[in-house]
C-alpha cells in the first residue's frame, strides 16, 4: 500500500512541475494577445464560461470584488467585455464579453494550441501517443482538483 501511495504522489509532484512548466512557457504566447494575465484569465472565463456577474466573475478567478472591478473596467475600456444590467436587480450587473473580446480569446487560445501541437510534433511517437492517451483523464483529474 505504502508504493502505491508514494508513486501517486511522486506523480502527482510529476504533474504540479508539468504544469508549472507548461504555464511558464505558455506565458511568451500569451504576452501575444496584448493583455494582462488578469485580463486574459477573466476573458477565458467570459468567452469559454459564458456572460456572468461580477461576483462570479470574481469568484471563478478567485480575487476580490474590487480586483475584479478593476480587471472588468479594464476590458470595458479596451473594448472587449461589456456590462449590463442584471435582470435581478438594478445594483447588479452583467459582464459579458464583445464580439472583439471574443475574436481577442480565440485568437490566444489558437496560438497557445499551436505552440503545444508544435511542440507534441518534436516529441518521439510513443511519447506524443502517451500524452494523447491521457488527454480525457487529465481533463477528469482537473475538474477533481476543480471541486476539491
Amino acid at each position: 500500500m505504502s508504493t502505491g501511495k508514494t508513486r501517486l504522489a511522486a506523480t502527482a509532484s510529476e504533474l504540479n512541475s508539468a504544469a508549472v512548466r507548461l504555464l511558464r512557457g505558455l506565458r511568451a504566447t500569451d504576452r501575444t494577445a496584448g493583455l494582462t494575465p488578469a485580463r486574459l484569465s477573466a476573458l477565458s472565463v467570459l468567452v469559454f464560461g459564458g456572460p456572468c456577474s461580477l461576483g462570479q466573475l470574481a469568484q471563478a478567478e478567485d480575487v476580490a470584488g474590487p480586483t475584479m472591478t478593476r480587471i472588468v473596467d479594464g476590458l470595458v475600456r479596451l473594448g472587449l467585455a461589456e456590462r449590463t444590467p442584471h435582470p435581478d436587480g438594478a445594483r447588479l450587473v452583467v459582464v459579458s464579453p464583445t464580439t472583439e473580446g471574443e475574436r481577442v480569446m480565440r485568437a490566444a487560445q489558437q496560438a497557445r494550441v499551436d505552440v503545444i501541437a508544435a511542440a507534441l510534433r518534436t516529441m518521439n511517437p510513443d511519447q506524443r501517443r502517451a500524452i494523447v492517451a491521457a488527454g480525457p483523464a487529465l481533463l477528469e483529474l482537473a475538474a477533481r482538483v476543480r471541486r476539491s
